[in-house]
């Protein structure tokens, strides 16, 4: 059984629901930058530009998810699971107003795991 590189718990789908009616389609970028930390942010679908230097690790609630090929690095050995915690975020990541933030959890992928790993997405594809 393919093994997904990101996964979502309940509230965070719940906020993207939230989310997406007053924003429409909506993607997520893994930041890795000094002023923000290491965090997911959130955007309306297309806001964030990505690149050759981004890859999509999959879709998320229906969001595809991104992060930078450098960061990807060093975390693809583990399992993102996308979560909301209340406190205000320092991005410019929509669900900031609302006075949670989304974070990232993550579990180092088995042996097994590995092996059964769903592809990095290429731009255009469908999931």
């Amino acid at each position: 059984m393919p093994v997904a590189r990101i996964l979502s718990t309940d509230k965070a789908n719940d906020l993207i629901d939230r989310l997406r009616v007053d924003n429409g389609p909506l993607m997520f970028h893994q930041s890795g930058g000094c002023c923000d930390g290491s965090q997911p942010m959130c955007f309306p679908d297309g806001e964030f530009r990505t690149g050759g230097s981004d890859v999509c690790l999959g879709e998320v609630h229906g969001c595809r998810f991104y992060m930078s090929a450098d960061q990807f690095e060093y975390w693809k050995h583990t399992q993102l699971i996308l979560d909301v915690t209340p406190g205000r975020g320092s991005s410019f990541s929509l669900e900031i107003p609302l006075g949670v933030r989304f974070y990232i959890q993550s579990k180092l992928f088995t042996d097994e795991e590995l092996k059964d790993l769903v592809p990095l997405m290429t731009e255009g594809a469908t999931p």
